[in-house]
């Protein structure tokens, strides 16, 4: 059990030391809100459980399900590429002070390799709450390899490695709400255990966030169930989980990584796939640069739109949060794909 760990105002003002002021600085929070030195992580002033999230899907799940019980950080500020992240200084003091953590492994190494040696009890590593699939590792389409450019492959599977999940497994699981919605299931659980106190909110808010999940899976269901062609083109290999739940073909133009470059052979090869499978759109995405979709898309005769992996919300974003954007990604794949 999580004993979350309250500081009196009153030994706050008597006892706080130049050393904790600064943790506290340096970490972004007041000195209310430091950590004592009994180890293992503190609560906020207030009773909040204090959870550190490593990136938006991660924070999405931590805010709408602990709600007014916990007090959310993370660890990807807005507009920050998450595949990239470099932790500092400031970050690492916020995992040391957490409550509980929740993060994805395989998505940001650095974060994995913070986060182990943080040793925070209630950490929860949101892939071990579904299964991951091995799709979208390398160049190529996810539901067989007959378009796959060998060559190209090869040539980004060592960047890519670092950006897939255990055994070469695809870690972008929040883009199916199905699966996202069983990590929620796992995220309230274990917040519940974290914070027994409050489970019963937990279990209410939890049950709200899989029934807009629910929702929005119909939706995706609904919407492309009747297309012109079932196949994307997109800038990294995000969607694997998408495409594979509501049966589409994702072709990517680079692999897992959203910065790497195609092969001349890729790129060729794209022109082919999307003269055979009447692709009409290259998806970029909002956290990356669109030169090279644009590139594509010039050669090939084709237009640009917004495929968004949710990685972060930005004021560049087509909707507020999780499920707004998701929306929004569904309007374009349903005019790319030409639904009926």
């Amino acid at each position: 059990m999580n004993v979350r760990r309250l500081i009196p105002t009153a030994a706050l003002a008597g006892s706080l030391t130049l050393g904790l002021v600064a943790l506290s600085a340096l970490s972004g929070c007041s000195p209310s809100d430091a950590a004592d030195d009994a180890g293992g992580g503190a609560g906020k002033s207030g009773g909040k459980l204090a959870v550190v999230a490593s990136f938006y899907p991660m924070q999405y799940l931590a805010e709408e399900i602990g709600g007014s019980h916990v007090d959310v950080s993370t660890l990807t500020k807005p507009g920050v590429e998450p595949h990239d992240l470099e932790l500092g200084t400031r970050q690492a003091a916020q995992l040391g002070e957490a409550d509980y953590i929740l993060y994805l492994k395989g998505i940001q190494p650095a974060v994995d390799e913070a986060i182990s040696a943080a040793g925070v009890k209630n950490t929860v590593d949101a892939a071990s709450l579904t299964t991951l699939e091995k799709h979208g590792a390398e160049v190529g389409h996810d539901h067989g390899d007959e378009h796959a450019d060998e060559h190209a492959g090869e040539e980004h599977a060592e960047e890519d490695h670092a950006h897939e999940g255990e055994a070469g497994t695809d870690p972008h699981i929040w883009l199916d709400p199905v699966k996202y919605a069983e990590v929620a299931k796992g995220v309230g659980a274990s917040l519940e255990k974290a914070d027994p106190e409050n489970a019963a909110a937990y279990r209410k808010n939890t049950t709200t966030v899989v029934e807009r999940l629910t929702a929005l899976d119909s939706a995706f269901e609904q919407g492309l169930a009747d297309t012109a062609t079932k196949t994307f083109i997109t800038t990294h290999s995000a969607f694997g989980y998408l495409a594979e739940r509501y049966g589409l073909t994702q072709e990517s133009i680079a692999g897992i990584s959203p910065e790497s470059e195609p092969s001349p052979a890729r790129i060729k090869e794209l022109r082919t796939i999307a003269a055979k499978d009447k692709v009409g759109t290259v998806f970029f995405e909002t956290l990356v640069s669109d030169r090279t979709a644009k590139t594509v898309a010039a050669d090939s005769g084709l237009k640009t739109d917004v495929l968004d992996p949710v990685e972060g919300i930005t004021d560049k974003s087509k909707g507020a949060d999780y499920v707004e954007v998701m929306e929004s990604n569904l309007a374009a794949l349903e005019k790319a794909l030409g639904a009926k």
